[in-house]
């Protein structure tokens, strides 16, 4: 198998990752603690992005991170300028729930030169946002409006449709500081696809996690809740400790 992110996310079943928003740290102490517990909760991946970061903000931040931390760096983008060599991956990501043309191919535009001059690897990615019960700020920075948790048919019909358009990976998200999280129904409904999936939004507990990723979610993405208790890490690693041991057999 080649070693490409790609194949990463298509291997791997109950990855988890701590999404890092640049204008949420400090580049210092506070963010190497965080990096230093994520590597001990032997999380899969760090995403690192933000719907409103500078370029300056966003390449200090990844930089920070790169100079302690091994752990896989994979871009989240939130603009256009949230790009760095620094990085292993970019999450492409087009905003195909929504109907605004920025967001489904203007930044990328506005990215490909500089992009393809760039040694990291390019994910093209079906961004979806789903209704986490708030006004989530990527909804109200793209002015588009997430899809009902209820609403399944919508919600497989755009990812199909994301497939079909050449998307390797989905991303659903219910948005920072969501109520709710994505449904099991929802990833349910989406497991078919044979797309690796991952989710993002209301994540705060670890039942919450277990029960996305029995739902056949790829990757469970958590970010708000370290920023309130960065411990919930060692809860982490209880799980994926857990994980690890029913996949031996033990």
């Amino acid at each position: 198998m080649t070693n490409t992110y790609i194949e990463s996310f298509r291997g791997i079943s109950k990855g988890i990752a701590v999404l890092i928003d640049p204008e949420k740290c400090d580049n210092g102490e506070k963010l190497f603690a965080l990096l230093d517990k994520a590597a001990f909760a032997n999380v899969d991946y760090l995403f690192v992005g933000g719907s409103t970061v500078s370029r300056s903000e966003f390449q200090q931040t990844i930089s920070a991170i790169r100079s302690h931390s091994s752990l896989p760096l994979i871009i989240f983008p939130g603009s256009f300028h949230q790009i760095s060599e620094e990085a292993d991956a970019i999450l492409f990501l087009s905003l195909i729930s929504g109907r605004n043309p920025d967001f489904l191919i203007g930044h990328h535009i506005a990215a490909a030169h500089e992009l393809s001059e760039m040694q990291i690897e390019v994910l093209p990615t079906g961004y979806i946002l789903i209704d986490g019960g708030t006004k989530s700020s990527v909804a109200y920075v793209s002015q588009t409006t997430p899809i009902p948790n209820e609403s399944l048919s919508i919600i497989r019909n755009t990812a199909l449709a994301g497939k079909l358009l050449g998307m390797q990976l989905l991303y659903l998200d219910a948005g920072s500081g969501a109520k709710e999280c994505v449904s099991e129904k929802c990833i349910h409904a989406l497991r078919d696809l044979g797309l690796p999936i991952i989710v993002g939004g209301g994540i705060r507990e670890i039942n919450q996690m277990a029960a996305l990723h029995k739902s056949g979610a790829s990757v469970v993405v958590i970010g708000n809740k370290l920023e309130e208790d960065i411990d919930f890490l060692l809860d982490v690693r209880s799980y994926k400790s857990s994980l690890d041991i029913k996949t031996s057999g033990f």
